[in-house]
């Protein structure tokens, strides 16, 4: 990412306004940066064209890592590394591994969850997050439109685009 960024910040009052403006901003070629709202807005990630999260996938992934390291590990120190009789039953009985293999599929795909979502949205402990207006997390909707991505259009184009299509206020923000 450019250090320097320069953003027109369209602020919206009514999240139907905000669906209808995303809508009319697409179709007229403004490329959109990203929309900040209070609330999750029903539709949004749809007319914004992002595509369904892979993140089940990942979590499914990690989920068959826990369970084939805790079979194994449980198998390997129960059956073949240190044997032990108790009761009577086999070496390495599966029955009494169903608990530890249960709470290890759950807690692997619980942290590999968090790590892979934290790597995908590019959030760092390092890293100062962007805030476009303060007013995205009390009550407006917030969208913001980088200016290096649009390079056919004027910034007093974009404000006029923005101002169509039902944005309160239009707002100039540069991050250095």
């Amino acid at each position: 990412m450019d250090a320097d960024k320069n953003f027109l910040v369209g602020v919206f009052e009514d999240e139907d306004v905000l669906i209808n403006g995303v809508t009319s901003i697409r179709q007229s070629g403004v490329k959109i940066h990203e929309v900040y709202s209070p609330f999750p807005v029903h539709g949004l990630d749809e007319v914004l064209g992002y595509k369904r999260s892979r993140l089940p996938i990942a979590a499914f992934m990690f989920g068959i890592t826990g369970t084939s390291l805790a079979l194994f590990t449980q198998i390997w120190m129960l059956g073949y590394d240190w044997p032990m009789i108790i009761g009577g039953k086999n070496f390495a009985s599966l029955p009494p591994f169903v608990p530890v293999t249960f709470e290890f599929t759950v807690l692997l795909a619980a942290l590999g969850m968090v790590g892979t979502f934290m790597i995908a949205s590019d959030l760092k402990p390092y890293k100062w997050p962007r805030q476009f207006d303060l007013r995205s997390t009390d009550d407006k909707h917030i969208m913001a439109i980088d200016l290096a991505l649009n390079k056919g259009k004027s910034k007093a184009e974009i404000a006029s685009i923005l101002k169509a299509a039902g944005a309160s206020e239009v707002n100039e923000k540069n991050f250095e």
